[in-house]
């Protein structure tokens, strides 16, 4: 993904024909092999992609208070997590199906894929969010997934094949606000909704939340549909754990029994916010926000 000053414009890197490629390569050959070239490849990408560098090279020094040196280190090993985290994907393209699951939530998670009523997942950019449609594979209830509408064309149509068998649905941010009915129908017939909690996509509705030694623009979406349709909130982690592990963690956030509608909403934003610090502090390489996310 790139990033250019404060704006993230969510495309992930390449050219069509390079994705193609992967998608190849990863038929023939184990992911692993491209793990070890990222070794080589991180440090170049580092120099050149200095905005993102620098994005993450301060989140290591402010957010966690770590040496330069040390943030330096962290540094390279997000990129080089991330980069894994990408390959990964085009592997499950390729029909490498070879991640195993740690899932010690799970019984939240079934609880809501069972309950005749609707739910919304909270996602964030931390870990690998898309591997959840492969991994947490279910036939019981449909996940409608909004994601960014200007995606390359060869992720779409790998992203959409695969997820198609996963019962999960692909829901694009359209400019003429489309997806926002399709959103409210799928909540309206008891469906899932997985959600980014930690992007505004452009919108000016964001609330304030204390966040790991700062402050940040959190959205407030996924909460006044909550509140709206009277369906849980559920976040959601997909963390690499090892080179064919994933664990995943799904933490229910907690709905306000008393205050205004607004009041409500802005609670379940910052409880969000204070799950996601959680996460992240207990796995801060694999926070992949890679612009200015802190409030001056």
């Amino acid at each position: 993904m790139r990033a250019e000053g404060r704006q993230w414009t969510g495309v992930t890197g390449g050219s069509s024909l390079g994705q193609k490629a992967m998608k190849v390569i990863f038929s023939i050959v184990h992911v692993r092999i491209g793990y070890v070239i990222l070794v080589m490849v991180v440090p170049f990408y580092m120099l050149f992609a200095r905005a993102r560098f620098l994005a993450i090279y301060r989140y290591f020094r402010h957010q966690h208070g770590y040496s330069p040196m040390k943030a330096f280190g962290k540094s390279y090993r997000n990129h080089y997590l991330f980069g894994q985290m990408m390959l990964d994907r085009f592997a499950v393209y390729a029909g490498q199906k070879k991640f195993d699951v740690d899932n010690p939530d799970n019984d939240l998670f079934l609880a809501m894929v069972h309950a005749p009523h609707g739910c919304i997942i909270a996602s964030s950019h931390v870990g690998n969010p898309e591997l959840c449609g492969y991994l947490l594979s279910q036939t019981t209830k449909r996940i409608n997934s909004l994601i960014f509408g200007g995606e390359a064309e060869e992720v779409q149509k790998n992203r959409t094949k695969v997820l198609d068998d996963n019962n999960v649905r692909l829901i694009p941010v359209a400019g003429d606000m489309s997806h926002i009915f399709i959103i409210n129908e799928a909540l309206a017939n008891g469906e899932m909704v997985s959600m980014p909690c930690d992007r505004t996509f452009g919108s000016a509705k964001t609330v304030v939340c204390d966040f790991l030694n700062g402050k940040a623009n959190f959205p407030v979406g996924a909460f006044v549909l909550a509140l709206q349709y009277q369906v849980p909130v559920i976040a959601l982690f997909v963390l690499k754990k090892t080179a064919t592990l994933y664990r995943i963690h799904v933490i229910a956030v907690p709905v306000p029994q008393e205050g205004s509608k607004h009041e409500k909403v802005e609670r379940m934003t910052c409880a969000f916010a204070k799950i996601l610090e959680g996460i992240v502090q207990t796995y801060p390489e694999q926070w992949f926000n890679f612009y200015p996310f802190w409030k001056a």
